[in-house]
């Protein structure tokens, strides 16, 4: 039998950190529907409430009770020591 080899793993670690300069966005997608989607998109807004009144809007304009929503923010990261 051959010699067995050994691997050793060293973790990285990293901190995120939301940037303060940049907005997060919010967007929410309707989803109702059985055989497809509405589809019907808000965009990108900057506050969950837009987005609570958009969907308020198109839920009251349609009776669609579904959605998908999407958060997105920028994150720096800020690297740690290897162990």
């Amino acid at each position: 039998m051959g010699k067995a080899t050994r691997y050793r793993f060293r973790e990285y670690h990293v901190t995120t950190v939301t940037d303060p300069m940049a907005l997060p966005t919010f967007e929410a997608v309707c989803v109702t529907g059985e055989e497809r989607d509405c589809a019907a998109a808000s965009g990108e807004l900057h506050t969950p409430e837009e987005l609570t009144r958009w969907i308020a809007g198109h839920c009251a304009q349609t009776g669609h009770q579904t959605y998908e929503q999407t958060t997105r923010t920028v994150l720096r990261a800020e690297p740690g020591a290897w162990q």
